[in-house]
């Protein structure tokens, strides 16, 4: 593995910590160096094509979306609309390289999830109801879209994104039941595992 993989994760894995037992200061810092090693590693690339500058683009506005939650008053509004970008951006990045294939029970597993969470959370959401369903379902289309690349192909490129967009769903799940339904002391920690490692498998695709 090189050493922009190694350090990727190295500091991944101390954002992850910190989230689960570590200093506040710890996750301020690891969580923007990571993205930023991670934007970096997707820039160097072998190939870029329209795919790989999607890819780039989704993360500056993971970056950006981070960055307002981590302003002394939270914009949470605004952040959810930067993450609903970054996963537009990668749901047409994964589509551009898509054979048209309809594997149904993949967008029929998706909808139940969907419609069980928002169950789940809805009374809780209050005024961010309606942005919250909408960042959500454009995270379910980005997994079908994944889905369908994996089904089509089967290969360590579809995988990848497919093993990437499921993290990123998985904790996006864990988050909002969280903070909406029932709170649990590891619930940080996961979200931030998931969430790096969606972003870094997503990023390996580039390389495949």
């Amino acid at each position: 593995m090189s050493w922009p993989f190694l350090a990727v994760f190295f500091s991944g894995w101390l954002f992850v910590d910190a989230s689960y037992r570590g200093p506040r200061w710890q996750r301020w810092v690891f969580k923007p160096v990571t993205l930023l090693l991670l934007l970096l590693l997707a820039w160097q690339a072998p190939v870029l094509t329209v795919y790989g500058y999607l890819i780039v683009l989704g993360l500056l506005a993971t970056l950006i979306a981070d960055g307002l939650l981590l302003l002394p008053t939270e914009r949470v509004l605004y952040a959810i609309g930067a993450f609903f970008l970054s996963h537009l951006l990668y749901t047409i990045s994964f589509a551009s390289q898509m054979t048209i294939t309809f594997f149904w029970p993949l967008p029929l597993a998706l909808i139940v999830i969907g419609i069980l969470l928002l169950a789940a959370v809805w009374t809780r959401l209050e005024e961010l109801r309606w942005a919250i369903c909408t960042y959500f379902a454009m995270t379910l289309l980005m997994v079908w879209i994944a889905g369908e690349q994996y089904f089509a192909r089967n290969t360590d490129f579809s995988f990848s994104i497919l093993a990437g967009t499921v993290l990123l769903l998985l904790g996006n799940i864990v988050w909002l039941f969280s903070r909406y339904r029932i709170k649990f002391r590891a619930a940080d920690a996961i979200i931030a595992a998931c969430y790096f490692g969606g972003h870094f498998l997503i990023v390996r695709s580039l390389y495949l």
